[in-house]
């Protein structure tokens, strides 16, 4: 891998943080619903639009705005900067319970994911955090944890603890790790390699070489469908049946085994394409804005801000308030400390 200066680095961040927000905004008005319903309310998603009245989780949403991805994303970012590079599990947890109370105060149907509420009501109520979520298989660590890619170095001593913090109190599962520490791997190896099909190369190697942390799940393995769905991937270039393909071969749920292969896949299909790679998301159905927020994790830490039309970044930043230049250097100024 080639030796990134400063600057680059800053922008690679920035670009990550940029498509994590852009892939969540454009799955936002899709968000479970199926393809073919999809297909029937808005034609085809090709850029940011208003999120229809039925839509199940964010009925009326404004183009552009974010959802919880986006937002949980950066608590952790917020937790990491204040942790000097750690996450602490009770501040995590009293964080996303905060946060999901003012959701409810305004109104939203944005909620915790099925995993990450249950073990947090768990939480609530008195639980021993260390004994918290041993059933969470979903999505939710997946797509809040490339923050912890941005700050730390794959390379540099204990990575896989830094994403188990971010984890455990939620998704403390094989699953739940294995596609939290997939995508924090892809993400950081991003930051510093030639091409995002390059990242996730890397970050499939190291992630078969650590040691699957969690209970045990009977649910299919992560990382296995993944690499076949890049196999999938490498097999299908220029298929116009791909998309159709993809869905059906291996699901777009929130079970982290269907979504995350599939967010990888589209990150590596779309390589040299990283908005067709979320737009394609935002109309695959299923969980679109995390398939969608994944995906432009990984593709904008491997390319920087130019991976995406500065339009769209500046519209979500403006609709949903959001300010990500000093997040991502705060990140970086962490990952230059790392050994």
């Amino acid at each position: 891998m080639k030796e990134m200066n400063n600057a680059s680095l800053r922008d690679r961040a920035l670009g990550a943080l940029q498509g994590i927000s852009l892939g969540d905004a454009l799955g936002m008005p899709t968000q479970s619903m199926s393809h073919q319903w999809i297909q029937d309310a808005y034609g085809k998603i090709e850029g940011l639009v208003n999120a229809i009245s039925d839509e199940p989780i964010a009925p009326n949403m404004p183009a552009g705005s974010v959802t919880d991805d986006t937002e949980q994303a950066l608590l952790v970012a917020g937790l990491i900067v204040k942790g000097k590079g750690h996450i602490d599990p009770h501040e995590l947890a009293a964080s996303l319970l905060s946060w999901e109370d003012s959701m409810k105060a305004k109104g939203s149907l944005d909620l915790l994911g099925p995993s990450t509420k249950f073990a947090l009501e768990q939480v609530r109520n008195g639980a021993d955090i260390n004994q918290t979520g041993q059933t969470g298989t979903t999505n939710g660590a997946a797509m809040r944890v490339a923050p912890v890619g941005l700050a730390h170095r794959v390379t540099s001593s204990g990575f896989e603890n830094f994403v188990y913090e971010s984890c455990r109190v939620t998704h403390n599962t094989v699953p739940g790790f294995r596609s939290a520490l997939i995508v924090a791997a892809s993400v950081s190896f991003g930051m510093e390699a030639e091409s995002t099909r390059d990242a996730i190369s890397h970050a499939l190697r190291y992630a078969e070489s650590i040691h699957s942390r969690g209970a045990w799940s009977p649910k299919a393995d992560v990382l296995t469908r993944t690499r076949l769905a890049l196999e999938f991937a490498k097999e299908n270039e220029g298929n116009p049946d791909f998309q159709d393909m993809l869905r059906n071969e291996f699901g777009t749920s929130v079970e982290s085994n269907e979504s995350v292969p599939v967010a990888l896949c589209l990150a590596w299909h779309y390589a040299e394409n990283p908005l067709g790679a979320l737009l394609a998301a935002a109309n695959i159905g299923g969980d679109t804005d995390t398939i969608a927020s994944i995906a432009g994790g990984i593709l904008g830490a491997s390319s920087g801000t130019e991976a995406f039309p500065k339009e769209f970044t500046e519209q979500v930043s403006m609709v949903s308030n959001l300010n990500l230049a000093p997040i991502a250097d705060s990140l970086v100024d962490l990952r230059e400390q790392d050994e």
